[in-house]
């Protein structure tokens, strides 16, 4: 057996499964920012005609691969795998949202880099025999996510100039052995990266290096460089994160270029919504990508996106304990041809 292995970390797929549906769905606000017009579904309602937020959130999960499903013409049982995970604790916005579905599932953690980990690990069990469709699938609420990590929304505490906006967000991704396009052809893996941030505001910073590191390595791997592609977006860094990971790279003589984004600077117009600085929650990069992103891929705007979504591996219990925020970051390589 030929190994796949490119590098140290990287993995070149030998059969690139295809994207063959996505869908992304949001809420108020994100359908008020500059993507608006990208996404399935905008509700104005927060709860999404649910009783709790909680359940609003799994609701969105429901829409989101209930459409992906019906733009690929498949019911349920055409899936083998879907792998998902959120935010919540236990993941139970994916679980509650998944059970009625009847479909192999595997919950996921990775904060907001689980869009690119569900990715990179349906890709792979497609590519290596396993299955012949997987889906993927993350999401994101602001107000779940306050309630979890922060202090709950009523509260009405003031946040901090390096603060990042929640997503309330959902996207769906469905892999197949065939299809048109496009495809997944490269995987990194992240490791986990800790530079001793401490500050449940500031995770664009503690997640900065773990982005740097992932993508070091990719270009590394591949004997590849920033402006070999159309775009190399990572996920939720915010304004801060994302200077950082410029500046980084700077230091070691690679301009990033004009083509270096960010989900988190892309979802939100910063300054008339008040974002501080900008987007994240598993949400973000997961709606991005499955409307704006993958929209542009299907209508040859670009060829090749280095996807490279980030996570902060903290718990309220880890933050209450005075640790500091471990960050994980997952690259996968979209490209129109195979």
């Amino acid at each position: 057996m030929s190994s796949k292995r490119v590098g140290r970390r990287t993995v070149a797929l030998s059969a690139p499964p295809s994207v063959i549906a996505y869908a992304n769905i949001g809420g108020k606000m994100e359908g008020e920012g500059p993507l608006g017009d990208t996404f399935d579904e905008i509700s104005e309602d927060s709860f999404f005609g649910e009783k709790t937020w909680e359940k609003a959130e799994s609701a969105m999960q429901k829409k989101a691969l209930s459409r992906a499903l019906d733009r690929a013409r498949l019911k349920t049982g055409d899936l083998d795998f879907i792998l998902a995970g959120d935010l919540l604790n236990q993941c139970i916005g994916s679980a509650f949202s998944i059970r009625d579905f009847g479909i192999p599932f595997f919950g996921l953690y990775g904060a907001c880099s689980t869009m690119g980990e569900s990715l990179a690990l349906a890709a792979m069990l497609i590519d290596g025999g396993f299955a012949r469709r997987a889906a993927a699938m993350t999401s994101s609420h602001f107000c779940t996510a306050e309630r979890q990590y922060r202090m709950p929304v009523p509260y009405g505490s003031q946040r901090t100039p390096t603060a990042q906006w929640t997503a309330t967000a959902a996207g769906c991704t469905i892999l197949a052995s065939e299809g048109p396009g496009p495809y997944i052809t490269h995987v990194t893996c992240g490791r986990i990266i800790d530079q001793g941030i401490s500050d449940a505001n500031n995770m664009g910073a503690a997640m900065a290096v773990a982005a740097y590191d992932t993508l070091s390595a990719f270009f590394q791997d591949t004997g590849t460089k920033p402006q070999d592609y159309d775009l190399v977006v990572t996920g939720d860094l915010g304004e801060l994160g994302h200077g950082i990971v410029r500046d980084f790279f700077t230091k070691d003589g690679i301009d990033m270029g004009p083509n270096f984004q960010d989900c988190g600077l892309l979802i939100y117009d910063r300054e008339k919504q008040d974002m501080h600085a900008g987007g994240s929650g598993c949400g973000c990069s997961a709606s991005v990508l499955n409307g704006y992103l993958l929209s542009g891929m299907r209508s040859g705007k670009w060829k090749k996106i280095l996807f490279a979504p980030t996570g902060a591996l903290l718990s309220p219990t880890s933050s209450f304990q005075g640790e500091s925020i471990p960050s994980i970051c997952h690259a996968v390589l979209l490209s129109a041809q195979r």
